[in-house]
């Protein structure tokens, strides 16, 4: 967010073009002459001419503050206008139109200078009474500003409000200053309803769409986080490796476990990432894709041996029982599981001896139902064979 913010008010020399009625005689010659100075460009000899003057009523000496105010502006002497400014300002003697003006300089500079609570007593003193043909919106977004960059976060809101009720199109730099109050207040609701504002102002800002979805995470709508962050995708915006992995997520807690694979796909190092590979054959595995789990579980498991367990389960749960043998020679440690999905493999593979023996490895291991029940089987099983084949 902007620091500094330009001054809306025109200081310009014409304004100084009409020397109030109300001036002296000897005021009003050398206000001219120092006003036909600044138009010759010579704004150095205009300020001295205005410096030199020896004034005694009120209304000259407000008038001439506030000249020297803007000469002192146009040639960058800000802490030397200011002072004049206030000094016209903290008169009261300015009438109407031009005391306004007057005010409205002040206060954009001190705006511009970053003195936010200075400038702020100024404009909510300008807000009340606004003449006819002011721009009474900006006076309310630089209200706002001056609050954003004080972290007074419920008075940018305010602000935000009053400036909202004129009915101006949307403006990026307003809509930001409102979603950051928004945010820091916790307000996801209506972050989320700025956020749209935001996308149709910069559809092409992928910063946006991130921020939609996270506030619709933040509420608990998996559903239009997940449709969001899709049509980002689909409007051809570049999703990061992050954003492509939240997709694979959502599209997963969604029930669409196949979508979230083909997301994984487009990740750079999935095949290179033994989590990454194993996510992905986890969602293969949700969707009933049996050999793209397979192939996804290898892969996981060449690049790390702990998924070798998953993928021999997996591997006699399809009935490859002689790659689930030579999976679970790799994998580590639980060695009585092992035992059982071997015992389940050779079995099958009709090799009821070497199922035999793994079944009692199991139950020698560790004891369970599951390995006494295989021992008490294949034991009868034996029995039947060598009585059939004596």
């Amino acid at each position: 967010m902007m620091k500094k913010f330009l001054i809306g008010t025109v200081l310009s020399l014409s304004a100084l073009s009409t020397i109030a009625s109300e001036l002296s005689q000897y005021t009003a010659a050398r206000v001219q002459r120092a006003h036909n100075l600044a138009q010759e460009e010579k704004l150095k000899e205009a300020i001295s001419s205005l410096e030199a003057m020896e004034l005694s009523r009120g209304y000259d000496q407000a008038y001439v503050a506030r000249m020297l105010g803007i000469f002192y502006w146009q040639n960058e002497q800000t802490q030397a206008a200011i002072k004049q400014l206030e000094l016209a300002v903290n008169s009261g003697l300015l009438q109407d139109e031009q005391a306004w003006q007057t005010r409205k300089m002040l206060a954009d500079i001190l705006l511009n200078e970053q003195r936010f609570s200075k400038a702020l007593p100024h404009y909510y003193a300008l807000s009340k009474n606004i003449p006819k043909g002011q721009k009474a919106h900006e006076l309310w977004l630089r209200i706002s500003q001056s609050h954003y960059q004080l972290s007074q976060w419920q008075k940018v809101l305010s602000a935000m409000a009053r400036y909202e009720k004129f009915g101006q199109p949307d403006k990026l730099g307003a809509l930001s200053i409102k979603l950051s109050a928004e945010l820091e207040l916790k307000k996801w609701k209506p972050a989320i309803s700025t956020i749209k504002r935001l996308i149709a102002i910069e559809p092409e800002r992928i910063e946006w769409w991130r921020q939609l979805v996270a506030l619709y995470l933040r509420v608990d709508d998996n559903k239009r986080a997940l449709d969001s962050l899709a049509l980002a995708k689909l409007k051809g915006l570049q999703l990061s490796q992050d954003d492509l992995k939240l997709l694979a997520q959502l599209y997963a807690k969604r029930g669409i476990p196949e979508r979230a694979a083909l997301v994984m796909n487009e990740l750079e190092d999935v095949n290179s990432n033994s989590k990454l590979k194993a996510q992905q054959a986890t969602y293969w595995q949700m969707a009933k894709e049996w050999e793209e789990s397979i192939d996804s579980w290898r892969v996981a498991a060449q690049l790390d041996r702990q998924y070798y367990w998953n993928y021999s389960q997996l591997l006699v749960q399809e009935g490859h029982y002689k790659d689930a043998l030579a999976a679970l020679d790799k994998v580590r440690g639980r060695k009585a599981d092992v035992a059982l999905i071997k015992t389940r493999a050779y079995y099958k593979l009709k090799r009821f001896d070497d199922a035999l023996a793994n079944a009692k490895r199991a139950n020698e291991i560790k004891p369970s139902n599951q390995a006494k029940s295989w021992v008490k089987y294949l034991s009868q099983l034996r029995k039947v064979e060598s009585t059939q084949n004596s």
